[in-house]
Order: structure tokens, then C-alpha cells, then sequence
């Protein structure tokens, strides 16, 4: 086969490539790696998802494989350095999701502010509702510079909300501060100063742990987090401390790992730290961006002549990214870790 689609896309942009090309949708293989590697061995682009390890051993079942697309960004699913030698190039949906996230965040800190409104809907009477804040007038942290951090600062700044922010790879002199309308501080100060925090730092291996007890000490009492980083950035028993001794109030973390609150560990049942399964990246219109930009990536990649003869590529193209032509990329603006991620980009 052609294109094997083990993460399937939405039907219209299906449609569209299956049209132009050969394309199998065989999801249940991606819980099958004896299977997955014998339709490997024909395939020359496939689509697969988060949980599915691209390594040299992986692509020694491939020889035909041109394409390794997600519909995500990783940076430890996939052995970049193996597909470069093999020429395969790696399609990652880098702006998808980015906007679906922001928003997020933005729904984690509405909801946090007025914790009483989870505890009316669940039927609770309103004298033991917890009295609310607002957003406008209050200060927030952001805590990484990447891509969700530029497009959720201006829905912040609106509401009237004072921004703080810290990235370890962007020097506090960068004019993207000044852009976004976020005062550079070092990372003290912003714990120090934020009644709330968001969290979006790429994850990288050195990081791991990072966010530790030294750090929290910083927290102003009864702080608020939203991250939709990985949770591997905390060191978790410090996290457990910080969340039972009041310097942070609550806590919500998209995507975190399962062993991050496992039976056992410190930050098991603690009341106030609430996980969702990456629901940040699971809106309509983010699968449906995700979808067109893999799609088209794939086709020109595949069929290079046949995609420059094609013109305007669908009448979905604007959709298969953020990066409208109005706006600046993010990570052309930003010198930060993110860039870092344009190696995905073969």
C-alpha cells in the first residue's frame, strides 16, 4: 500500500488523499506491533499515533518509507536522527493544536478562579461554595514561551489580566516580551508574584524534574496552576508538599502521565490536583487543522509534481495550520526551546 493511516483523519481530508493516492485506514495496529511491522514492509508514508515508537528498528521493517506523519508534537516518540539518515521525513502538526490549548488553559484558570461553580453544578449548598475571584486586576505567570503562551497572552490581556512570564531559553531583553505585553522576570519572581500560573515549557530531558521544592518555595500562598506540559517538568513529591501546605491552591494538568499520581506516591488522591486526559488538543477544529496539514504534507511529498500542478490544495487549506499569512509564526519571532522542534520539519 501507499499511505497506511494507523491515526485516522477527519473524512473530508481523507477523501482528499484518498483520491490522489493508495491510503489503507488500519487503526487497530497500533496495539499490534507484530502486525503493524508486516504492513509496514510495502508502505511508503504512514500516520501514526502518539503511543507508537518510530525507532531504527522500526524503519529496518520500512525500506519503502518516506513519510512518518503525526497528528501531534513529540519529542521522544520518534528517533529523528535514524529517519534523517534514512531520508524519511517526520510530519508533525507542529500548529494544530495550539490555539485549542490556549484555550484551554484559559477555560483551567476561569474554572480555578471560581472553584464554587464545580461545587454548585455537583449540587453542593451555596453556603459551603467557596467564595470566587476574577481574572481582571489578578497577575499571571507564564511559564514557558511557546507557541500556546502567544496566542493565549492576548485572550489574557483583554480581560485585564498583568502578565509575567519566564522562559529559560529567551533572554529577558527579546523583543517578543514587548509584543506579547509580558514583563520579563526570572523564574523566582514569577512565582513570587503570580496568583496564577501557566505552564507550556517544551519538555526536554534536562528539564526533567526541574519544577522542585527550592522552586515552589517561591509560590505566592494559595497559587493557581494550568499546565499542558509534561508532568515529568515537576518533581512530583515537591508538587504533593506545595498543593498540602498552601503555597498552591489547586492545580490542573492536561495529559499527565498515569504513574505521575499512581497508588503509592505522594500525589495520589491529593484532593486538589486535578488530571484530564489532553483534552487541550481534542477540539474539532484542531483535528480538522491537523488532519489538512498532514494530508497535504503527505501529498507533496509523495507526489511533488503532481501537488504543484494541483494548486490551491483543498477548499479546507486554511485549516491545515495557524500559520495564516497575516500573522508571524511564533516560533520565527521567538528564540526560544520551541524552535528546536522545526527538526521535526524533514
Amino acid at each position: 500500500m501507499e499511505i497506511l493511516l494507523v491515526d485516522p483523519l477527519v473524512p473530508e481530508a481523507l477523501s482528499w488523499l484518498q483520491a490522489r493516492h493508495d491510503v489503507s485506514y488500519r487503526p487497530e495496529l497500533g496495539d499490534n506491533l507484530i502486525e503493524l511491522r508486516k504492513n509496514m514492509y510495502k508502505t511508503r508514508a504512514v500516520v501514526l499515533p502518539p503511543h507508537v515508537i518510530v525507532s531504527q528498528e522500526f524503519l529496518n521493517f520500512s525500506p519503502k518509507l518516506q513519510v512518518v506523519a503525526r497528528m501531534q508534537i513529540s519529542s521522544d516518540n520518534t528517533d529523528l536522527d535514524a529517519c534523517a539518515r534514512r531520508h524519511v521525513r517526520v510530519i508533525q502538526a507542529r500548529s494544530a493544536t495550539v490555539r485549542s490549548n490556549a484555550e484551554y488553559v484559559l477555560y483551567g484558570l476561569f474554572m480555578l478562579y471560581r472553584r464554587g461553580m464545580v461545587s454548585a453544578l455537583l449540587g453542593r449548598k451555596i453556603s459551603e461554595v467557596r467564595m470566587g475571584r476574577e481574572l481582571a486586576g489578578s497577575t499571571v505567570g507564564l511559564l514557558g514561551l511557546a507557541p500556546v503562551a502567544h496566542t493565549l497572552a492576548p485572550m489574557l490581556k483583554c480581560l485585564g489580566v498583568r502578565l509575567v512570564g519566564y522562559d529559560p531559553a529567551v533572554h529577558h531583553a527579546a523583543p517578543i516580551w514587548e509584543k506579547l505585553g509580558v514583563e520579563p522576570v526570572t523564574v523566582q519572581e514569577l512565582l513570587s508574584l503570580s496568583d496564577a500560573v501557566s505552564l507550556q515549557m517544551v519538555y526536554a530531558s534536562r528539564f526533567k524534574g526541574w519544577i522542585n521544592e527550592r522552586l515552589l518555595n517561591h509560590c505566592k500562598p494559595g497559587q493557581l496552576w494550568v499546565g499542558v506540559s509534561r508532568s515529568a517538568l515537576f518533581d512530583p513529591d515537591a508538587l504533593a508538599y506545595a498543593l498540602t501546605d498552601g503555597r498552591i491552591d489547586a492545580c490542573l494538568l492536561d495529559g499527565a502521565n498515569p504513574s505521575f499520581v499512581a497508588e503509592g506516591t505522594l500525589l495520589h488522591n491529593v484532593p486538589n490536583l486535578h488530571l484530564t486526559p489532553r483534552l487541550g488538543s481534542h477540539t474539532r477544529e484542531a483535528k480538522l487543522r491537523a488532519s489538512w496539514y498532514v494530508a497535504h504534507r503527505i501529498h507533496e511529498t509523495l507526489s511533488p509534481v503532481a501537488a504543484r500542478k494541483d494548486g490551491p490544495q483543498s477548499t479546507f487549506s486554511v485549516h491545515d495550520s495557524l500559520d495564516y499569512a497575516d500573522q508571524e509564526d511564533p516560533q520565527a519571532v521567538s528564540p526560544s526551546q520551541w524552535s528546536s522542534l522545526d527538526l521535526h520539519r524533514r
